[in-house]
């Protein structure tokens, strides 16, 4: 046997980095350090490394890969390893793009671990570091008595593992499920920013079988802000209850895609944002970091809690698993409104860069493509302008699609904030469809509140049919 050992360094400034790590014996076999931690997901394997490993490999070629991040190019070798003696890797990770300085930072709002997670602290530690996010949210959460690792943290800050680069808080998923298969229920909620738990932290079949449908999830949005938190709705929109905290004004962000096994689709979304409610784009990985994505929002180049929140309340924000994407119409930026008159159009610049081939990009506008590029060997980076028609108050926004995968075998994908386009007031085609569309909805959801769900009182269910028919309404004002 032989000893294989690694420093991985951040190839500009040469300093030490955390990174995960594959190294692949002549067999394929897994070669790690004794007691290595390692990463939880699909696609490749990979321990996390400090940014020093080292390893016994038998004689014979060897394969290592490093990886941190989706900013940095992953470092790839393969080496001979004899018989005997030290081999010493010197790996140093080097940008293909450098996103900080032009005040882009990327985070992660949508985080687990369960109960088979035996060290939850160092696995944190790794999670913000390894994965290079400038903000990690973890969240407590209660599904019966299953003993969630992360639900072990206080809400807040977690000073433990929080630096000058790195802010990791603990926030709070507020959910219920209702029905078999839990095909029936309000929906699940982020809780970011906040100081207290907000009670109770589920409702319904997910404490026991006699728990009440009861309170609402709007409920828990409005005791969050009122702490100074954030709401973001978790799962591209899933849950009865979206539409009406949405419309309420009630959500201040939308996850999209945060499990990785859910279909990349934003019908929800964009149905919402054509009824002229103002969602941002948010995601995270849900269980573990099992995946690559992140929401970059836009500050400055020093990273800032306070203000990467607000960027991503704004709006000023993009989803990815890798890509950089950013759109701006006759100048204006995500989150922004843009002037327009009905009948003229806009000016729409798209840029992108990444490390993985992109081979098609939309310009999306009230939720369909006008224009779209496609590349069918692949583009690591590149910009386009296009005019659009306006019509009607709206929004657009760009996404990225991709046949390339990462290793986490996920394809490669991303998509803008919208930017908004004020035309006068006028409503654009999709709104009334769409508005009718969610007034049905709500209609079967009420159905379901007044008689199928469980209550302790009647004021309960009072209140759950009020607020579903404050939402209702609004939609069919919409509608007609």
């Amino acid at each position: 046997m032989s000893t294989l050992t690694g420093k991985i360094v951040d190839a500009e400034t040469g300093a030490p980095v955390q990174a995960r790590v594959q190294v692949l014996g002549p067999a394929g076999n897994r070669l790690a350090p004794a007691g290595a931690m390692w990463k939880v997901g699909p696609g490749e394997p990979f321990f996390y490394s400090d940014g020093e490993f080292s390893v016994e490999t038998p004689r014979g070629r060897v394969q290592v890969l490093a990886e941190r991040g989706t900013e940095y190019t992953p470092w790839r070798r393969t080496v001979e390893c004899r018989v005997s003696g030290t081999l010493a890797l010197d790996i140093a990770l080097e940008r293909w793009g450098n996103l900080p300085e032009r005040g882009w930072h990327p985070g992660n709002t949508h985080i687990h671990y369960n109960e088979t997670e035996g060290d939850p602290d160092r696995r944190l530690r790794y999670d913000s570091r390894v994965e290079n996010l400038r903000m990690t949210a973890v969240s407590i959460l209660k599904r019966w008595d299953l003993a969630y690792a992360t639900n072990r943290y206080p809400p807040g800050v977690l000073n433990e593992f929080t630096d000058t680069h790195h802010y990791v808080q603990c926030g709070e998923e507020s959910r219920h499920n209702a029905g078999a298969h839990f095909q029936i229920g309000y929906g699940h909620i982020m809780l970011l920013g906040i100081r207290n738990v907000v009670e109770p932290v589920s409702t319904g079949l997910l404490v026991d079988p006699f728990e009440p449908d009861y309170p609402p999830l709007s409920y828990a949005c409005d005791d969050a802000k009122r702490q100074g938190g954030l709401v973001i709705w978790c799962h591209n929109g899933n849950g009865m209850e979206c539409p009406v905290a949405s419309i309420l004004g009630k959500v201040d962000a939308m996850n999209l895609f945060d499990p990785w096994w859910q279909d990349t689709e934003y019908d929800i979304w964009y149905r919402l944002l054509n009824c002229g409610v103002k969602l941002p784009a948010s995601t995270g990985s849900d269980w573990f970091v099992c995946s690559a994505n992140r929401v970059y929002a836009k500050t400055r180049p020093e990273f800032d809690y306070e203000s990467w929140m607000q960027a991503l309340r704004d709006g000023r924000t993009f989803v990815t698993n890798g890509p950089a994407l950013d759109i701006a119409v006759d100048g204006r930026g995500p989150g922004e409104t843009v002037q327009a008159r009905p009948g003229g159009s806009v000016t729409a610049r798209v840029e992108w860069s990444s490390h993985y081939a992109v081979h098609r990009v939309d310009v999306i506008a009230n939720g369909s493509p006008v224009h779209t590029r496609s590349f069918p060997d692949g583009s690591a980076r590149g910009s386009f302008e296009c005019n659009v028609p306006v019509g009607s108050d709206g929004w657009m926004a760009a996404r990225i699609g991709s046949n390339s995968r990462d290793s986490f075998a996920q394809a490669i994908w991303a998509h803008t904030s919208p930017v908004y386009v004020d035309a006068g007031g006028a409503a654009p085609p999709e709104r009334a469809a769409d508005a009718a569309w969610f007034a049905r909805q709500i209609d079967e959801s009420l159905s379901w509140a007044s008689s199928g769900a469980k209550f302790y009182t009647d004021r309960q269910r009072d209140e759950v049919v009020d607020l579903f028919r404050r939402g209702r309404d609004l939609y069919r004002r919409l509608a007609r």
